[in-house]
């Protein structure tokens, strides 16, 4: 069901990083938590359960070599954010609560590429779930500055000339 592993494991660049810098992935699968959340009157006032998967992808983690929790994603501390967030978010929409949990992952651990799917079990009688699920990337970072002495030189001058 969790579609992110199934696409990496058939070799699809989840990213757009060429194929020489692969991702390691590290995925909660299957957690279940109760929110309120939704757009219709009967989903206002009490918490219904949702099941949440994330997949984050970072370019080859440091812990494959150091062994060390704080070279990787935690995903011990990934799935508390999830529990706070469902307590404490105030959006309406499952696009809007993966949004958010993109950017967790994003901002807060680091990670270059997340999938976010988010299912509400049983929502309907005749369906097993509804919900949504996104793909986020880091942004590019933007180039240092130049320094002092290129800016002049890009201008004409040579420093020290005179």
């Amino acid at each position: 069901m969790f579609q992110a592993l199934d696409h990496a494991a058939a070799g699809e660049r989840l990213d757009g990083v060429a194929a020489a810098q692969p991702l390691d992935l590290v995925f909660i699968e299957g957690f279940t938590g109760q929110t309120v959340i939704g757009i219709h009157d009967n989903e206002l006032h009490l918490p219904q359960p949702l099941t949440i998967d994330v997949c984050a992808g970072v370019p080859h983690v440091r812990a494959c070599e150091t062994d060390s929790i704080a070279d990787t994603i935690d995903y011990g501390e990934l799935r508390q954010r999830l529990c706070g967030l469902l307590q404490d978010h105030r959006v309406r929409l499952l696009e809007a609560l993966a949004e958010q949990i993109a950017r967790i992952a994003i901002d807060e651990f680091h990670a270059h590429w997340v999938r976010v799917r988010i299912a509400k079990p049983r929502k309907f009688e005749d369906t097993a779930a509804v919900g949504v699920m996104i793909e986020r990337r880091r942004e590019p970072r933007p180039l240092p500055s130049r320094s002092a002495a290129l800016r002049l030189i890009g201008q004409g001058l040579v420093p020290g000339s005179r």
